[in-house]
């Protein structure tokens, strides 16, 4: 097991390798495998991308995020200007279902609502604007509505990690009630999480994901 002051050095060196980010300004902290990273950034993308860069270290077993954005005045953008890119940008991507998501910005800070079918259209939805010049935060509260019917949930998604040859595919319990799935057990890392998780949410007409894994 990694030792606190190990961890927080290969955070350190996973932000300084990772060219979206510039760690100037971000604080590391380590204990007992919880990262909390602090200090501010320049733009929402340069803080999802520090986010990303922690959880791909070994050994972190969770993160607490207490980085703000704190723009420079030549990225500054009115919320009208803002909303306005946010609609191009759902227009433009294709994985965005036409007229189902309307953005609202209020300081810098996007809100999605809508409603979508899948959970990727959903996480494409939110890509479409977190990079957007002048944000400062995205809440996706887009809702999933499944027009499949929920049919052996359970055997599709184990079959599915079995597939993907997710490792500690024997080790996860999943249990279905309704349209919601609950993972249960441990995994290596948050890649590993976030291969199960993904396969939860691409099982057909899944609503919701209660994800209780933990990383061992």
């Amino acid at each position: 097991m990694r030792s606190d002051a190990q961890l927080r050095s290969d955070v350190q060196a996973e932000l300084d390798w990772e060219p979206a980010v510039d760690p100037a300004h971000i604080g590391v902290i380590a204990a007992d495998g919880i990262v909390t990273l602090t200090g501010h950034v320049a733009s929402h993308a340069e803080k999802y991308a520090a986010e990303a860069a922690a959880r791909r270290v070994k050994g972190v077993k969770a993160l607490a995020v207490e980085m703000t954005v704190k723009l420079s005045p030549s990225d500054a953008r009115s919320d009208a200007d803002i909303a306005m890119a946010a609609e191009r940008g759902l227009e433009w991507s294709v994985l965005v279902p036409t007229g189902k998501i309307k953005p609202m910005v209020e300081n810098g800070w996007v809100t999605l609502d809508g409603e979508v079918e899948w959970d990727y259209q959903r996480r494409a939805a939110e890509r479409a604007v977190r990079n957007l010049m002048g944000v400062t935060g995205v809440t996706n509260a887009i809702k999933l509505i499944p027009k499949v019917k929920t049919i052996d949930i359970e055997k599709r998604l184990h079959d599915a990690l079995s597939r993907q040859a997710t490792r500690e595919a024997d080790r996860i319990q999943v249990t279905v009630v309704g349209a919601e799935v609950h993972l249960k057990g441990k995994v290596h890392s948050w890649a590993e999480l976030n291969a199960v998780q993904g396969a939860a949410w691409s099982a057909p007409g899944v609503r919701s994901v209660v994800n209780d894994l933990t990383i061992d």
